[in-house]
């Protein structure tokens, strides 16, 4: 946990409360964390969710990991220090986003663990859905739509997720999406059904 630095601040309570946003937005809010390796498809998948859920009305928005450290974290490398204040800062916007109603689609690599439970730990019980879009290596190397894996394995790129800096996959995430056979739409569905089943769509 990050030292709190700033002094003589008071948090103060917003005069709209938690709830009456949630009833204008129709549904919960909730953050849905996509993780997996560069490559694997989390934007792509967020985005597609993002807009079936828009189709419905819900109220959502993705924080996309390169479009994040553009802003916010421009300032952050890829250090594993780096790393895990990079996932602190977003899983911050994040509880924001879910205290104003809105479902927050979070797609970041974020391969430690440790750093994902401490995002999930920022939220309440039912805020926090982790989906793994679970692609191999060898897949993830195939696409390679920036061409980063080649970087890597040339050695342009240093301590890269995958080659040289490890990707811990979750071991109890709530979806775990099969990104190796299925197409976007199929796994967008996927994370759309599976939010509608378990009541997050509702109030």
């Amino acid at each position: 946990m990050s030292e709190q630095k700033a002094t003589n601040i008071t948090w103060h309570e917003s005069r709209v409360e938690r709830t009456a946003r949630e009833e204008r937005a129709g549904h919960r809010g909730v953050v849905v964390w996509f993780t997996g390796l560069s490559a694997s498809g989390k934007s792509t998948v967020a985005n597609e969710v993002d807009h079936l859920l828009h189709a419905q009305g819900k109220s959502s928005y993705v924080l996309d990991g390169d479009n994040v450290r553009y802003g916010l974290n421009k300032n952050l490398g890829f250090s594993a220090e780096d790393r895990a204040e990079n996932i602190r800062r977003i899983g911050e916007v994040a509880r924001l986003f879910v205290d104003s109603g809105t479902i927050a689609l979070t797609a970041f690599i974020s391969p430690y663990s440790a750093d994902r439970d401490q995002a999930r730990e920022l939220m309440s019980e039912r805020e926090f859905v982790e989906v793994y879009v679970n692609a191999s290596l060898a897949t993830c190397e195939a696409r390679d739509p920036k061409g980063l894996y080649a970087k890597a394995r040339a050695g342009e790129i240093k301590g890269f997720t995958g080659i040289d800096d490890p990707y811990e996959a979750p071991e109890s995430a709530e979806l775990v999406l099969d990104a190796d056979t299925k197409g976007i739409e199929e796994l967008g569905a996927e994370v759309v059904e599976f939010l509608e089943s378990n009541g997050y769509l509702e109030l």
